[in-house]
């Protein structure tokens, strides 16, 4: 089945409003793993207005799944996932004002910049992954950079599902077969939800991993974490 990562930056969003410790991030890591997720997702941004780099170092201990930390390779964060050495490093080029990821990577024009940046994490044996828009071109330099797997930027889909056009998922399902024809793995992520995931899941092949955070705890709001994490996993089979 494909894999669920769980994404539990939005934990951290409520716990820095308050600034306190409540909810507890490090619990939350420990609770998705036991209620059958297949890892565990961080995005530190560079002014830690969600998760911190504190909090990176002190959930590795505790992953008995898989560690995927996102970002964009700035010296900070280099130096941050070569101390952790996840199990996946998911490369994104984070707008310093955005509010959250809101583009892929051109990888033909930032090609030398993300070759350097993959060889250096492949070095210490931390697999990678490439933030990208659902576009073939993006998904070929992206082959030519040495990473592993891309991760398709779901944003667009998720609106235009919403909306009743299920042909936007055609794009997303040529790159995919694109990516496995070019021996990359192929993660998704971005307003993927209970709502759309199944649709996606059945219409995009060779789906090894997606990655859900702002949906899966705003419906473990109102339905239970354990519960929202076992429907996305039934959908995922």
């Amino acid at each position: 089945m494909t894999k669920l990562s769980v994404n539990i930056n939005k934990i951290a969003t409520l716990r820095n409003a308050r600034g306190g410790d409540s909810p507890n991030v490090l619990q939350a890591a420990k609770d998705v793993q036991a209620f059958g997720a297949h890892g565990v997702t961080v995005h530190p941004r560079p002014d830690e207005r969600h998760i911190r780099y504190s909090d990176v170092r002190d959930i590795y201990p505790i992953i008995t799944t898989e560690f995927n930390v996102e970002g964009k390779p700035i010296d900070k964060f280099m130096e941050l996932v070569l101390a952790v050495k996840p199990t996946q490093v998911t490369l994104v080029p984070d707008a310093e004002n955005a509010i959250t990821s809101d583009s892929g990577w051109d990888t033909v024009k930032h090609k030398k910049y993300l070759v350097d940046v993959i060889e250096e994490f492949k070095r210490n044996g931390i697999r990678t992954s490439i933030f990208v828009d659902p576009k073939l071109d993006m998904v070929e330099g992206a082959a030519e950079t040495g990473t592993d797997r891309i991760e398709l930027y779901t944003e667009a889909f998720a609106k235009q599902y919403a909306e009743g056009n299920e042909k936007a998922v055609v794009p997303y399902a040529e790159c995919a077969k694109l990516a496995h024809q070019l021996d990359l793995g192929v993660n998704a992520g971005h307003d993927l939800s209970l709502q759309n995931i199944e649709f996606f899941k059945k219409n995009v092949p060779h789906l090894a991993e997606v990655s859900i955070g702002h949906a899966l705890i705003s419906e473990a709001i109102y339905q239970g974490l354990e519960n929202v994490i076992h429907q996305y996993l039934e959908k995922l089979k």
